[in-house]
């Protein structure tokens, strides 16, 4: 009978911080998806980006402001990646100067959105895929 209620209150122990950690409590960073990837237009005729871009997000506040004004972040990238030219987008050190640029949007946009000092758990976008056809 001992052994019964041991073994419930384990049950019951870990329930219950299973629970609080969905509920709050701070969550290790989790990439989010920005999905579909951004296909735009160059500023020359018949050019155009593809882009995939993963956010780095920390916490469950912030991973949820991410996916609640996801469009508002993906107009900012839009409007970022639209009309440049494919010149531009050539470098490593041009593509990592566009990495950085959309880190200073997506951070731009969430301070807009959710106010600012609450965009700390946004921490990086990455490229997973890049293309200029």
């Amino acid at each position: 009978m001992r052994l019964l209620v041991v073994i419930l209150s384990l049950l019951f122990i870990s329930a219950a911080v299973a629970v609080e950690g969905e509920e709050g409590a701070a969550v290790g960073p989790e990439y989010v998806e920005m999905d579909p990837k951004f296909i735009v237009n160059l500023a020359e005729p018949k050019k155009f980006l593809a882009i995939n871009v993963q956010l780095l997000v920390e916490g469950v506040s912030a991973i949820a402001a991410v996916k609640k004004h996801m469009p508002a972040l993906r107009h900012g990238l839009i409007m970022l990646y639209s009309g440049r030219l494919s010149e531009d987008l050539q470098t490593m050190e041009q593509r990592e100067a566009l990495r950085q640029e959309t880190t200073a949007v997506i951070r731009q946009t969430l301070e807009k959105m959710v106010g600012k000092g609450h965009d700390e758990g946004f921490k990086e976008a990455y490229f997973t895929e890049f293309m200029v056809d």
